[in-house]
């Protein structure tokens, strides 16, 4: 008997040894970082075996056929490396797989605006990033701003709601400003009336990256973000100390003073960003009025880290900015004696403040509580009018990341608050208001397989003033490929009524009613995305990729500013909702060609955003329904960048039925790089592309000029140029 049973269970470790030589275990990591790389796939060439690396970068290959196998290991934006081993093999054993990367890197990018912890390349949700060198070039054309860095991005066009002052929103896909919600490091901190400065008050030196999600985003960050949201990323204390200046001039009588530091000290850990931001007046049509206005602002953003461990980071920070910003007639601003002289003068303060502790635990999951307390004073001045007043905003949240990499959530409860006071004007009612929206949202991120995901989302809302929302949102991906992706999504998602719009700062809020809560209700929205993702090697030597995003919007009951029916000397507006809706609807395609050093992008965007009311289709105004962007870069990494830039604006409608005329705009951008200094020089819209020299932007006379819509550039050829010193 004893015999019979060393026999059976001789007979089982064999049954075993033998399977186990049919299992090939490999561990995938980075030939330059050495890091596992997690969601790295391994397949046996010709049969439907396959598997994907877990968080380790460990592969396991079971039931592998017996011969010759080919092994083909890869991730995307890496060199795909085959191995070729007969099978079953001698032993069991772990097989060590560097994997080289090639192209662009972008797919290592981890994006905070999703709260996952997976790269750009593994996740549902489409996001675009802005990172690296290619937002040290951007930054260097507009040093004391954001919006070139926003304007050149396929999909997005910044609008210009001032003819004098420079005053800009976000426009994705063809939405108004309003739409789009603009967050730092995931702070909602620009909305309502501080919201009117935004774009000219970021100063881009101190960012990491910048992430543009497009489409309905209100899962985890509410209403507003119906077009998209854009989430600039700071920079935060590394390893090593980072010490960075910039100093820029323009030709436009700019100057533009930078610095940025970070270090760690122990347990401690701190960045200070400080800048100065001038301008002149400057005025390159002639005619009087100020294309760029005189600008002083003073920014300062210290921030404090403290890590009581190494899982643990309580981060404080104050952000402080004062700017004076008056445009009009320049003849006066520089001293001139003027009668009846028009002008338009932007006095703001902006301040701050932030908290947010973040705790790692042993199994993955994570908890984030954070809070930020804004206190937003701004006086608009005009000939014969004022328009000031305090907003006081809040934002609390806290977020628990839970799961794993394949199948991972995150919950959360917020608050936020938003409170305008108006100063009194004898002529007209206040608008002030006082929202408060509590909040609860839930989404999961899914890797069914080693080659499809997916993200779903729910989210609820309360508002004090208009009720109940909720918010569901679903994405999708499928990865063919290595080569071959595609993306589809879509989600509702709301915007409660407010008089900060682009059409109110047209007009500096003169004359503007309150909004009747009892007769308006949110706007309410449905988007979907479908986007394709292809790249390859042409010739073995070109890097090559394509994306084609599809969209479609709708928004229902929006909120539109028109005059009042009463009869007064000068005209009173309000805020309707007719019976309609608007909608966009389009496509953006974007192609990367790389070569050697040579980079080639494009990108083009079709919008085509109407508005039905009463059952008549209007084309919306100020909106290129056709625009392209061309990109094409000589780079020796680390020494030497030249670029050449064109973009290409399509008609757009403007008020009175008139329409806009196309145009192109070129730019020349260059770098020379030494290994603690550069010096740069742009060329930018060296064509002097202007709307002053085939449009007009103002009627009437000078004393009361009667603005325009402002649809091509006010301030044509500007030539800048600077330093940046990186210690």
């Amino acid at each position: 008997m004893k015999q019979h049973i060393l026999l059976l269970l001789g007979l089982l470790f064999c049954g075993l040894a033998a399977n186990a030589q049919h299992v090939l275990k490999i561990k995938v990591i980075d030939a330059e970082t050495h890091q596992p790389l997690y969601g790295a796939n391994a397949s046996v060439q010709g049969t439907s075996i396959g598997a994907t690396a877990n968080e380790e970068g460990v592969i396991s290959l079971g039931d592998v056929p017996d011969g010759i196998q080919v092994i083909l290991v890869s991730y995307i934006g890496f060199a795909t490396q085959q191995l070729s081993m007969e099978f079953p093999l001698a032993e069991e054993k772990l097989i060590s797989v560097e994997l080289s990367p090639e192209g662009e890197h972008m797919e290592e990018v981890i994006i905070s605006a999703t709260r996952s912890r997976r790269t750009i390349a593994d996740l549902p949700t489409r996001v675009e990033v802005i990172s690296g060198e290619e937002l040290g070039e951007k930054g260097n054309m507009k040093p004391g701003d954001i919006r070139m860095l926003l304007n050149e991005t396929t999909g997005i066009q910044t609008q210009q709601t001032s003819a004098t002052s420079y005053n800009s929103s976000i426009r994705i896909q063809g939405l108004d400003g309003k739409y789009t919600q603009l967050l730092k490091d995931g702070y909602p901190l620009y909305s309502g009336f501080s919201g009117g400065l935004s774009l000219l008050q970021i100063v881009p030196l101190d960012l990491q990256q910048v992430e543009v999600v497009k489409g309905a985003s209100s899962t985890l960050y509410g209403g507003g973000a119906i077009a998209g949201l854009v989430n600039l990323v700071s920079k935060t204390p590394g390893e090593e100390r980072e010490i960075n200046f910039l100093l820029n001039g323009t030709s436009a009588l700019g100057l533009d003073v930078s610095g940025f530091y970070s270090d760690t000290f122990g347990k401690f850990g701190t960045t200070v960003f400080a800048s100065y931001n001038y301008s002149d007046p400057y005025d390159p049509a002639d005619i009087g009025l100020t294309a760029i206005p005189e600008v002083n602002r003073v920014t300062v953003n210290p921030k404090l880290f403290y890590y009581p461990s190494k899982n643990a980071t309580l981060e404080l920070g104050v952000n402080t900015v004062i700017e004076e910003r008056t445009g009009g007639n320049i003849a006066f601003l520089e001293g001139g004696e003027v009668a009846d002289p028009y002008f338009e003068r932007n006095n703001t303060e902006r301040v701050t403040t932030r908290a947010g502790f973040t705790q790692l635990y042993e199994n993955g999951h994570s908890l984030m509580v954070k809070n930020s307390f804004s206190f937003f004073e701004r006086k608009i001045e005009i000939p014969d009018f004022t328009f000031s007043g305090d907003q006081l905003a809040s934002f609390s949240e806290v977020a628990y990341n839970f799961g794993n990499q394949d199948f991972e959530w995150v919950a959360g409860l917020n608050l936020v608050s938003d409170k305008f006071t108006q100063d009194p004007l004898a002529a007209s009612e206040v608008v002030d208001y006082n929202h408060i929206t509590y909040g609860a949202f839930l989404q999961n991120n899914w890797r069914i397989s080693n080659r499809f995901s997916l993200e779903s989302g729910l989210r609820t809302d309360y508002q004090n003033e208009y009720g109940w929302f909720v918010l569901p949102r679903l994405s999708a991906m499928v990865e063919f490929s290595d080569a071959w992706t595609a993306r589809l999504g879509g989600g509702l998602g709301y915007k409660t009524p407010t008089i900060f719009t682009e059409d109110a700062e047209r007009i500096q809020f003169r004359n503007v009613m309150p909004i009747d809560v009892s007769e308006t209700e949110a706007e309410r929205s449905f988007g979907a995305n479908f986007d394709i993702n292809y790249r390859t090697k042409i010739f073995e030597v070109i890097d090559f990729s394509l994306n084609t995003l599809f969209f479609y919007t709708r928004v229902n009951d929006p909120l539109i500013l028109g005059q009042t029916f009463s009869n007064t000397p000068t005209p009173v507006y309000e805020y309707r909702q007719p019976e309609g809706y608007l909608d966009t609807q389009g496509m953006e395609a974007n192609f990367r060609f790389k070569y050697g050093n040579f980079k080639l992008f494009t990108g083009y965007t079709l919008a085509d955003v109407n508005e039905h009311y009463f059952g008549e289709t209007y084309e919306a105004p100020l909106v290129a329904q056709h625009r392209m962007n061309n990109v094409l870069v000589y780079e020796l990494h680390e020494k030497l960048v030249i670029g050449l830039e064109s973009y290409y604006f399509g008609e757009q409608k403007l008020e009175g039925g008139l329409t806009g005329q196309d145009y192109w705009i070129f730019g020349l951008m260059t770098e020379k790089k030494w290994e603690n200094f550069s010096i740069f020089l742009n060329f930018e819209n060296f064509t002097d592309t202007r709307q002053t020299r085939f449009d007009s932007i103002y009627t009437g006379s000078i004393s009361d000029p009667q603005f325009r819509d402002i649809y091509a550039p006010v301030d044509g050829f500007v030539v800048n140029g600077g330093v940046k010193i990186n210690l």
